[in-house]
């Protein structure tokens, strides 16, 4: 059965180099989740999909608005970059709440690259990279899906989703479809009638189409439309500034992409030209009505609406050349230029509050992807990067080799550099409730570039026979950060606590990471991820003015996993048991709510997440089609944070742990 033999080994990527690659014959580690597994955990979009990778977790930062960021081997969401189909068009501010908007269904797979052997991407890719790869048409066909999930007995949540394909029958053209709807209600889970869970109200379409001129020429193109309403805060049905304490958010989002592929040299030479764009308006309110006459008279007066605008586009071109005898042996040479203008404009007069930010990077690369014998590889290469925020030029090389011993086992090692300029990401641009107020963050007059060299080494096995396949990867992995950004507190104005992002002497995470995986005969496959890690600044960190300083990174466990189990014992039925693991952790928690008086650094208890869902499939073979009935639980256990802030004066980024409590789910999916 060499399906199963080659199930994993012979995966395709592409994120570790530009180039297509089978994964054991890249000298990155490239992780991939398919929309096969995506499906079977029951996930909704994109930020609920990522916690079940090796070394990437997902944490919810906000009580209110529940805001959530990626954190990719220890590093905050800043450190880590999102693609859609290779480009970087998840802005800064697309990041506060991005990852909740893509709604799974269209996404083909997700390819995520750990650590600084990504820098091939440019800034912000210290942590690592995530490759959301769009759905591309390859057969005709359909599918429709709708779920209702309950949220702690209390809370509605309904799905409904659909895609549609469509491929001519010379295959040179294919179109494909999505759209998807959810409304979920907001959810107070501590009796004071402020949500911990926020109202949801999401619609999106799009489409991705392919189109082959002649044989050696290919384009491309998507376009995809996000809407989301999201209200937090006083559970009422009033304006936002009649509340006694909310956030409200209206996004409407157009992505879009446009890529042209032509092979010449007899196939051994390939021209891409790209380009991309990302547009976001947002208007919003944060907000906590007064107590004193006066002050409510100039609230209501000059309530705290604000508008935003973000945009963001790419272009360029890269060019793939391969030598066949390159002193004897084969190397595919790549050349690249793009350049990225990303614009943000963020403000709520009422607060005095104003991000007005436009960066511009114009960045060249070059890499050499070289087999110097059949069991040895090396990957070389440079980035240079001219950003408008910074003086000079930035040079970030990177290298890796691999050396493949026999046919299963690879030993890999990386090196590479990185680095972030000097503006606002997803967490500046968040303004939380803290303390009776709210907070804000600035960015230092004198806050420079921040520098990072990382390096990873790895061992990689897999035992295939007909009948199964079962391998791990354990990967040890090093960050040094040269004028590490750091958030101070600086005392407080009217409106609430200030925090300044100044840059701090230095910081390092290391750790290790260990990923088990089985399959057998195609009818059990587990996964699991397991990370040990530690983060710490050179020198200690005073975070809140008379609170002790630290020299550990905030909200950073040392421990965190997943495991994946799926049980599939005929086509009809498939079961899946799936866990998730976060460690103990520090966060400053503030005082002033109607519990909680005092300022304090606080220690997290460890959660563990279990989640399982059960489907079963019908087919209909005269319709050509298959009806699936499916149903499970998350969070089984219900293991969820019960010590939240009471009341309007609430910090509402006191919250840790799983993004939501206990929810049941059922649903029906009709594909043909």
């Amino acid at each position: 059965m060499d399906s199963i033999k080659n199930q994993s080994i012979s995966e395709i990527v592409v994120t570790g180099t530009k180039t297509f690659k089978r994964k054991t014959e890249s000298s990155v580690i490239v992780n991939i989740m398919d929309s096969k597994t995506l499906s079977n955990l029951q996930v909704c979009n994109l930020s609920e999909g990522l916690k079940f990778q090796p070394g990437l977790r997902i944490e919810t930062d906000c009580q209110t608005c529940n805001y959530t960021q990626l954190r990719m081997n220890g590093l905050q969401g800043g450190y880590s970059q999102i693609l859609i189909n290779g480009r970087p068009i998840f802005s800064p501010m697309m990041g506060l709440y991005g990852m909740e908007q893509l709604p799974v269904n269209m996404i083909e797979r997700i390819e995520v690259v750990r650590g600084g052997g990504s820098s091939l991407y440019g800034s912000s890719a210290i942590g690592g990279t995530v490759n959301v790869i769009t759905k591309l048409p390859k057969k005709s066909g359909y599918e429709i899906n709708t779920f209702y999930q309950s949220v702690n007995g209390d809370a509605s949540d309904f799905n409904l989703n659909g895609n549609a394909t469509l491929v001519t029958k010379d295959k040179n053209a294919g179109l494909s479809l999505f759209v998807n709807k959810r409304n979920r209600d907001y959810l107070d889970t501590n009796g004071d009638n402020f949500s911990e869970l926020p109202k949801l109200e999401n619609n999106a379409f799009g489409l991705n189409a392919f189109y082959l001129p002649k044989e050696n020429q290919k384009l491309e193109v998507s376009l995809s439309h996000l809407r989301e309403y999201r209200f937090g805060g006083e559970m009422k049905d009033l304006p936002p500034h009649l509340t006694m304490q909310s956030e409200e958010r209206k996004h409407s989002i157009w992505l879009g992409s446009l890529d042209y592929q032509i092979n010449f040299n007899q196939d051994k030479s390939t021209l891409i030209l790209f380009s991309a764009f990302q547009n976001t308006d947002r208007t919003h309110y944060t907000g906590i009505y007064p107590d004193s006459p006066a002050e409510i008279k100039n609230h209501l007066a000059n309530p705290p609406y604000g508008i935003s605008f973000a945009r963001t586009i790419q272009g360029g071109f890269q060019v793939n050349h391969r030598f066949d005898q390159f002193f004897k042996t084969k190397n595919v040479l790549t050349f690249g230029l793009e350049y990225i203008s990303d614009q943000v404009n963020d403000e709520i007069n009422t607060y005095n509050y104003k991000v007005n930010q436009h960066t511009k990077d114009l960045g060249s690369f070059i890499q050499s992807d070289w087999d110097i014998t059949p069991q040895l590889n090396l990957l070389s290469g440079i980035r240079i990067d001219h950003h408008n925020l910074l003086n000079d030029l930035i040079w970030s090389p990177r290298l890796a080799l691999l050396y493949k011993f026999k046919n299963n086992t690879q030993f890999r090692i990386n090196y590479g550099s990185g680095f972030r300029a000097p503006q606002a990401f997803d967490t500046d641009l968040h303004i939380a409730f803290a303390g009776g107020g709210v907070s804000r963050v600035q960015l230092s007059r004198q806050l420079k570039e921040e520098n990072s060299q990382s390096l990873s080494t790895s061992i990689n096995y897999d035992k295939a026979t007909d009948k199964y396949i079962a391998g791990f990867t354990l990967e040890a992995f090093y960050t040094h950060l040269r004028n590490a950004f750091v958030l101070q507190n600086i005392g407080q104005d009217s409106f609430g606590e200030i925090f300044e992002k100044r840059n701090g002497n230095g910081a390092s995470v290391r750790g290790l990471t260990l990923e088990l995986r089985a399959n057998y005969n195609k009818k059990i496959q587990i996964e699991t991820g397991f990370t040990l890690q530690n983060s710490l600044f050179e020198n200690e960190v005073e975070y809140v003015i008379e609170l002790p300083a630290t020299r550990e990174f905030l909200r950073t466990p040392n421990q965190y996993g997943f495991a994946n189990l799926n049980y599939t014992p005929n086509s009809n039925w498939t079961i899946n048991l799936n866990y998730v693991y976060t460690g103990t952790m520090k966060l400053v928690h503030f005082g002033g709510a109607d519990n909680f008086v005092n300022d304090a650094m606080i220690e997290s208890p460890s959660f563990s997440e279990f989640n399982t869902k059960i489907a079963y499939n019908f087919p209909l073979e005269k319709l050509k089609s298959n009806i699936e009935i499916y149903g499970g639980v998350k969070n089984i256990f219900n293991a969820y944070q019960n010590d939240f802030d009471l009341g309007k004066n609430r910090d509402s980024n006191y919250i840790y742990g799983p993004n939501s409590p206990r929810t049941f789910f059922v649903g029906l999916r009709l594909r043909g």
